[in-house]
């Protein structure tokens, strides 16, 4: 299906059909983050009816974070191998089937296996591969399609989380979870969107330029052809900027997934209504589309286009500073507040996430790096939320596990700062070295350079030697 539509471009279109890509990666991010999101809102219903602590509750959520994160790199597989197209139609099925299978759950532990194991399967097909499809047919204003994608995140999470909780109260949790699955099949759709495109830099690596220059029959150039674009695809793991990244990663993605599970019992638990509690839900989804447009327009204007990094550390870190007042904010209207700035700079960086990685490894890898990066998600996003909760069994306050996820968010921020810092220094010293004038040039002979005998003296590494040139001493 995919070979026989694909289109081939020098670079890609920055539009067109682009558009058609960008809308399917916002559907895509509906049915996938928005939907995990609103997963929270049932984690009282399911404490109620299971008669089970926060921590045990809390693993569904962790799972399916998890498992969509942890597969990230399978479903970029699929992608590069099959289709897209393939990968999210398959995704959809799957995410489908572990919701309405979920709806008719006897345990928690058939919920780990369904909502949790198989829904995050079906997501990590869909999530990646759509987000890098994007990343194929836009250049020059990648961050705008890229936030025009992600935001449906926001959107989604500012309309599902009333009309879950609604479908909650009319028809339980299990005939919410059923129509869930329903709803999630519309990433099928989603994947017939996805035309493939082939880039002018897609179709040549420098190994295969090599290849290519020798003079061999085809038969002789396929298996080592094949072989080296395999290691080529995977080179940016070597990348020392890629690997700080990958690290501050782990440290990002442990701090913003508890919110989005205790966001709700945490309001509850403050005195705040059912309905109260999902509309912060609702105001952190719609400001994240803000966050998401607003921060991909402004960091694709000349002013910004070279800062996106800063732009990214900069929301990364103030997200980490919401955490660290969070425990002070004890009613709705202080609440209000907080949901729009978290969700505003949340939407932010997940918006430049996809944009930072592919300034650090091109279009070229961007599919297999966001596969990584997703992937490097996958622990934090199981043992986080589970902690926060042992932490509030523990303290009997959410103040503690707020603080802890504040603080790693902000380490997060000054890790990639700092790694930023010392690579300019390094540059800024070998920029200074490089003007410095070589001190063998400095020995004069009637104002001629004696270069080369200072060379050969060199050369034969004697330890002793005594040079005598008329003319002023060197200096």
């Amino acid at each position: 299906m995919a070979k026989g539509a694909r289109v081939r471009s020098s670079s890609p279109p920055d539009g067109g059909w682009g558009w058609m890509i960008v809308a399917g990666c916002f559907l895509v991010t509906i049915c996938t983050r928005a939907v995990t999101r609103c997963i929270s809102i049932f984690f009282v219903e399911f404490q109620t009816y299971f008669t089970q602590d926060y921590a045990q509750t809390a693993w569904i959520h962790s799972i399916v974070d998890c498992v969509t994160m942890l597969c990230a790199p399978l479903g970029s597989v699929v992608s590069n191998h099959l289709s897209c197209q393939v990968g999210i139609m398959l995704g959809g099925l799957l995410a489908s089937t572990g919701l309405i299978l979920g709806s008719f759950a006897t345990s928690l532990k058939h919920l780990y296996l369904t909502l949790g194991v198989l829904t995050g399967l079906g997501f990590a097909l869909c999530y990646s591969p759509a987000i890098a499809m994007v990343g194929k047919y836009f250049s020059r204003r990648k961050a705008l399609a890229y936030g025009i994608a992600m935001s449906g995140s926001g959107i989604g999470t500012f309309i599902l989380a009333p009309v879950v909780q609604l479908l909650i109260e009319q028809f339980s949790w299990r005939g919410a979870l059923l129509i869930l699955g329903g709803f999630v099949l519309n990433l099928c759709v989603c994947g017939a969107l996805m035309r493939p495109i082939t880039l002018q830099e897609d179709q040549t690596t420098p190994e295969q330029n090599h290849i290519g220059r020798t003079q061999k029959p085809d038969f002789q150039r396929v298996s080592p052809c094949s072989t080296l674009t395999k290691k080529w695809e995977y080179s940016f793991l070597l990348m020392s900027d890629f690997v700080v990244l990958a690290i501050s990663v782990l440290f990002m993605a442990y701090g913003c997934s508890p919110l989005f599970v205790y966001l709700v019992p945490y309001a509850l638990s403050v005195g705040v209504s059912h309905q109260q509690a999902a509309f912060l839900m609702s105001i952190l989804g719609v400001i994240d589309i803000i966050g998401n447009i607003t921060f991909g327009w402004l960091t694709d204007r000349r002013c910004l286009k070279n800062y996106r990094y800063v732009c990214y550390l900069f929301a990364v870190g103030l997200d980490g500073l919401c955490y660290l007042c969070l425990p002070m904010l004890q009613s709705l209207p202080l609440l209000v507040p907080f949901s729009c700035t978290f969700g505003y700079f949340d939407g932010a960086y997940v918006t430049l996430i996809p944009v930072v990685t592919a300034e650090i490894v091109g279009t070229t890898s961007l599919s297999s790096a966001l596969g990584v990066v997703y992937f490097l998600h996958a622990v934090p996003y199981l043992v986080s939320p589970p902690i926060a909760g042992w932490l509030v069994d523990t303290t009997g306050s959410y103040t503690v596990a707020f603080l802890l996820c504040g603080f790693s968010m902000i380490f997060s921020s000054v890790l990639l700062g700092f790694a930023r810092l010392v690579k300019k220094m390094k540059k800024t010293q070998l920029r200074f070295l490089a003007k410095e004038p070589d001190p063998k040039l400095q020995l004069w002979t009637n104002g001629s350079a004696a270069y080369s005998v200072a060379r050969e003296l060199d050369h034969r590494d004697e330890q002793s030697v005594a040079l005598t040139v008329p003319g002023p001493s060197p200096t």
